[in-house]
């Protein structure tokens, strides 16, 4: 069980594990169920650098700690969400057979339009500006936020079909669904012990979910690695700004 964890570590996270464990059969799929914990771990250290930075200018604070959460995860859905925005926009137009297709080239450019450009800017200044405003009371607000994006991902991956064969996200489609849907009832029980505002963090996530959900299926017919990416930014940004605007 432990090698699942391991691989979740290191493809969610830039923290280094043994490359050894992404050579274990099955472990892509084995540590989907992680991801929650793995957004846990990551809200943890952003909470424990958020009190670290407590008496610094709020601006400042703030700044440290988005480009630590940037760092260590290594703009990974970033970079998603650059790459659905710029494939949102460029394959509108068309029959749905041809706007869908269109959508999935544009998606496979590395290179970032201005659309994905807007995107990641619009998203990460959200970002900036909840956390330059979250009070001492609210750093749970970073616990619950990556948390809550990583166990949307465990759900898309459970009831939302993946259309793009051999992408990153392929190996997650056989996940075992005793242990993801563990790790969601843990992921409930966790905004659970905040009471009605972990409520409210619980509601905007599931909302971002069906809204994108939706997005993705009237489309693709289904989701991609890119679409996953944008999802876990968009909960997490809108999860921050949710907590902090009911603090």
């Amino acid at each position: 069980m432990i090698d699942g964890l391991l691989a979740a570590i290191g493809f969610l996270t830039r923290v280094p594990v043994p490359p050894r464990v992404f050579a274990v059969a099955g472990v892509q799929s084995r540590s989907l169920a992680w991801y929650p914990l793995v957004g846990a771990l990551l809200g943890g250290v952003l909470c424990a650098l958020a009190w670290g930075v407590q008496g610094w200018p709020p601006l400042l604070g703030a700044a440290v700690v988005l480009v630590a959460w940037v760092l260590l995860t290594g703009a990974l859905h970033l970079d998603g969400l650059a790459d659905s925005a710029d494939a949102w926009v460029g394959g509108l137009g068309g029959n749905p057979v041809e706007s869908r297709e269109r959508t999935l080239t544009i998606m496979k450019d590395p290179r970032s339009g201005p659309v994905g450009v807007v995107a990641v800017v619009l998203v990460l200044l959200l970002k900036f500006a909840a956390l330059a405003s979250i009070p001492a009371s609210s750093w749970w607000a970073l616990l619950l936020a990556p948390t809550l994006a990583r166990a949307a991902l465990v759900t898309a991956f459970l009831g939302t079909p993946y259309v793009r064969s051999g992408g990153l996200g392929s190996g997650l489609v056989a996940a075992p669904r005793v242990a993801c849907w563990a790790a969601l009832v843990a992921t409930l029980v966790l905004c659970g012990a905040f009471g009605w505002r972990g409520g409210i963090a619980l509601a905007v996530a599931l909302l971002v979910f069906a809204w994108w959900r939706r997005a993705c299926l009237r489309r693709l017919a289904g989701m991609t690695g890119d679409t996953c990416g944008a999802l876990t930014e968009l909960v997490e940004a809108a999860v921050l700004v949710a907590v902090i605007a009911v603090a």
